[in-house]
């Protein structure tokens, strides 16, 4: 067995290093289940990179291995150009995880105190609120808040150590949509301050909204990676939606159909070209309605790239 994890660096982090964190040829076994095979992945300043795949892909796996919670089996974790356990390149770094849990009797106010006496340079409190949308649930105890507020506190405590490099595993969850959109804008003005953030969700409308670029992992492996646009250019094709009394087995058994899938009373048809199966709709039903033809989009690159998976998928949110 070979690990390797350099050593570390113990200097700020100057404006002209580009990576700010990689996994190169780092493969991470658990017993005879080999969670990542071999990947190599590098975060650069000033992205927001998304990182997607299906249940058990080992998105959480290259997560904790940058995080410096687990070392991998074979090849190289670097964070701020060390060994992400080094405390130095810890206060650099924020996290917040879908896993462990934090005392519910402390309110809100006294968990972010808490959190940012861990840093050097925390934020004010009144940013960390505003920012966090938590105005008003200050004096809360965190065994009180909704499902909703939870998310936006555990947001907070990721962020108000002020980090460089923020790690977001599924932000978003349990938020309604008002609230969803105005946490991406405050992801979007970290991003703006030079903050670097690594994304996990399973909502592929939120990897699109805010990410300058996906990595879509699949079985241990990096399978496609690239700006939104050039993911969704991996599948060709257009998505045909209408509503048609043809059978869902008909229109997959047509010439040029990829995949097709019922969406209450509507079928949506991922297509080669559209022409064709269009004219051959048609023909076996004149009274096809509530047509829309589109270019494919970010869910079907998503399951073209990982259709061979054991039949877990993300959620088009």
């Amino acid at each position: 067995m070979t690990v390797t994890i350099q050593q570390p660096i113990r200097r700020p982090l100057r404006h002209s290093d580009s990576i700010i964190a990689e996994l190169r040829g780092a493969t991470k076994r658990y017993g005879t289940t080999c969670a990542l095979n071999k990947v190599d992945f590098v975060v650069r300043r000033g992205e927001i990179v998304s990182l997607l795949g299906p249940n058990g892909a080992g998105k959480t796996t290259a997560v904790r291995l940058l995080l410096g919670l687990t070392p991998p089996t074979e090849g190289m974790v670097n964070v701020f150009g060390g060994d992400p356990r080094n405390p130095v390149n810890r206060l650099q770094t924020g996290a917040m995880l879908q896993v462990g849990r934090v005392p519910e009797t402390l309110k809100v106010r006294e968990h972010i105190d808490l959190f940012s006496s861990y840093y050097a340079n925390p934020m004010p409190l009144a940013e960390v609120i505003e920012a966090a949308g938590l105005k008003g649930l200050e004096n809360k105890p965190f065994g009180e808040l909704s499902g909703g507020q939870r998310q936006r506190a555990l947001f907070a405590l990721a962020i108000c150590g002020d980090p460089d490099l923020l790690f977001l595993d599924e932000p978003t969850v349990g938020l309604d949509v008002e609230a969803r959109r105005l946490l991406w804008d405050e992801i979007r003005k970290l991003v703006a301050r030079g903050k670097t953030v690594l994304l996990t969700t399973h909502y592929l409308q939120e990897a699109d909204a805010l990410a300058n670029r996906i990595v879509v992992i699949n079985r241990g492996e990096i399978v496609a990676q690239g700006s939104p646009a050039d993911i969704k250019a991996q599948t060709a094709g257009r998505k045909i939606r209408c509503v048609s009394r043809v059978p869902v087995e008909e229109v997959r058994a047509l010439e040029g159909v990829m995949e097709v899938k019922q969406d209450r009373d509507a079928l949506e048809i991922h297509v080669s070209q559209a022409e064709p199966v269009l004219r051959e709709l048609l023909a076996r039903d004149m009274t096809v309605r509530d047509l829309e033809v589109t270019s494919a989009g970010l869910e079907e690159a998503f399951l073209a790239l990982t259709q061979n998976n054991n039949g877990n998928s993300v959620e088009s949110r």
